[in-house]
């Protein structure tokens, strides 16, 4: 194909997830030509919702499926009418030595959570250290979190901003194990604010990279956990819809298949097809990026090879089961976040095992249930029946424990050990509440990291794209690129997802970070 044939825009972006829709969003609304190319038949990426049992009228979010992070500057400069719900009950976790007692957080009664402290624990001492250890980190959230989507402040800045010199050099300069135990008291309650640590994140509570307080710290700064009205496909078609509406054009089934330093993009459909922007974005990852451009001629040292460590389990259940702990609600306890076998000395345990290439027994997992917070996700038969979606996310199991291994085999093996460890803190089996299809089939599935990489291109099944990076620069940088955290080796190519040095979660920060970059290369 020659450069005749190439259509031309001002900004190419390759992949269609929601980063990319924010960034495309941005720039048409400031005038500039943009076309998104995405390989799937939907954009959306990870942040879609679908039906996956055949002949079952209920609407997953399939891979991630809470909102946390996304800034109410981009919901309104954007025009986005999305619903997001708080969740009442912020979580439950019971004693995995009893779990007939368990420590339930009511974010509506403070008086409810300390009983529950006490019921377990004999006082409600840990209850106090516990409000006190978040009303800490709720002041280094204020801090950093308007940061996010202006140009990256220094360290240093940071750090006179957040005000707390002992918190800052806790999470930045020491493993996070040190700040839990010297918050803390009680392995239970340190593995339930670890596990902030740990989602989509491989290491240990000591782990000297750091990687666990950097995952932390974006957890802290997004806040709450927040139920998408929908599911996380109408967050989706709320960025579609604000793209499209400002002019942003929106292809779907181009596979890129190579990309040049100066903006050229090829790709196949039924054909070859050809693009040219004066900047290309990067909504995939920094990995797949690197094989885009050695695809088109470039020679590129390799990124770090990415590695996911999780797997989600979707399940559609006729009831909600019972617990072991007759004082806590069913719906209380899956309304929010159940840490299942998530003590420090557990997670820390587990990732020994998985280290050693064994799968952790117990696994540690969190399940919570999106129809008790949103029941549009049910259809109406299904909503009066009382049948309710639950959601599982496990932990530590790296890609390298199932990379070699038959996918449908891996997704039996994790879903196994997934339900053995749910049921260690249920009153009944799992399976006498999993509901069928027409067919007979139960209405479960798993999505492991190798089901990622398949499926959304993820290498190694990695949410983030790549380890997390500190949302700050060591020096004041001058480039936009560098500026806006978005820059690549190459200054006509700049990261627009999730690995972007903002990226990771639902949040559209790496695309209005990426967005912001790009006016102001294309305005000099």
């Amino acid at each position: 194909m020659s450069l005749a044939d190439t259509t031309r825009y001002d900004v190419v972006i390759v992949g269609g997830g929601h980063n990319a829709l924010v960034a495309a969003a941005y720039l048409a609304r400031a005038g500039r030509s943009v076309v998104v190319l995405e390989r799937l038949d939907a954009v959306g990426g990870a942040a879609v919702s679908e039906r996956p049992w055949r002949g079952v009228d209920a609407r997953v979010s399939r891979y991630s499926y809470l909102v946390s992070l996304l800034p109410p500057r981009i919901v309104a400069d954007l025009g986005l009418r999305i619903d997001l719900r708080r969740r009442r009950y912020s979580s439950y976790t019971p004693d995995p030595a009893d779990p007939s007692r368990g420590v339930l957080i009511d974010t509506r009664d403070a008086a409810a959570t300390e009983d529950s402290f006490t019921r377990t624990f004999g006082d409600a001492d840990e209850a106090a250290r516990y409000r006190a250890f978040n009303e800490r980190l709720a002041k280094l959230a204020r801090a950093v979190f308007p940061t996010m989507t202006e140009p990256l402040p220094t360290a240093d800045e940071l750090r006179e901003r957040v005000g707390d010199d002992e918190l800052w050099t806790a999470l930045t300069e020491r493993p996070l194990g040190d700040l839990l135990r010297s918050s803390l008291e009680t392995d239970l309650v340190r593995g339930v604010a670890l596990t902030d640590g740990l989602i989509g994140t491989f290491a240990a509570s000591d782990d000297p990279s750091l990687a666990q307080n950097r995952c932390f710290l974006y957890h802290v700064v997004g806040g709450d956990w927040n139920v998408p009205v929908g599911g996380m496909g109408a967050v989706t078609a709320e960025l579609e819809r604000a793209a499209r509406e400002a002019g942003a054009e929106i292809l779907t089934g181009v596979e890129v298949i190579s990309v040049t330093p100066d903006g050229e993009v090829h790709g196949v459909t039924d054909r070859p097809v050809s693009f040219r922007g004066a900047l290309v974005l990067s909504g995939v990852g920094p990995a797949v990026l690197a094989d885009l451009l050695t695809a088109g001629g470039t020679s590129v040292a390799a990124p770090p090879e990415p590695e996911g460590s999780q797997i989600k389990v979707n399940m559609l259940l006729s009831r909600l089961p019972r617990l072991k702990d007759a004082a806590v609600s069913a719906e209380a306890a899956f309304s929010g976040t159940l840490h299942v076998n998530e003590s420090l000395t557990q997670l820390d345990s587990a990732f020994i095992a998985a280290t050693g290439g064994m799968l952790p027994d117990p696994l540690p997992i969190e399940v919570y249930c999106h129809s008790l917070t949103d029941p549009s996700i049910l259809g109406p038969e299904l909503r009066e029946s009382g049948a309710q979606t639950l959601t599982l996310f496990g932990l530590h199991v790296p890609h390298r424990l199932i990379a070699d291994e038959d996918p449908v085999a891996a997704g039996a093996r994790l879903l196994a050990a997934a339900q053995h460890s749910l049921e260690s803190v249920l009153d009944e089996p799992l399976r006498d509440c999993i509901m069928r299809t027409p067919e007979g089939t139960l209405c479960i599935e798993a999505k492991t990291t190798s089901d990622l990489e398949r499926a959304l291109n993820l290498t190694g099944g990695d949410i983030f794209h790549g380890g997390l990076s500190w949302p700050w620069s060591e020096g004041r940088a001058t480039r936009p690129a560098a500026r806006w955290g978005v820059e690549t080796a190459h200054a006509r190519i700049l990261l627009c997802g999730s690995g972007a040095r903002r990226g990771g979660a639902v949040s559209g920060i790496g695309g209005q970070n990426a967005a912001m970059a790009a006016l102001e290369i294309l305005g000099e």
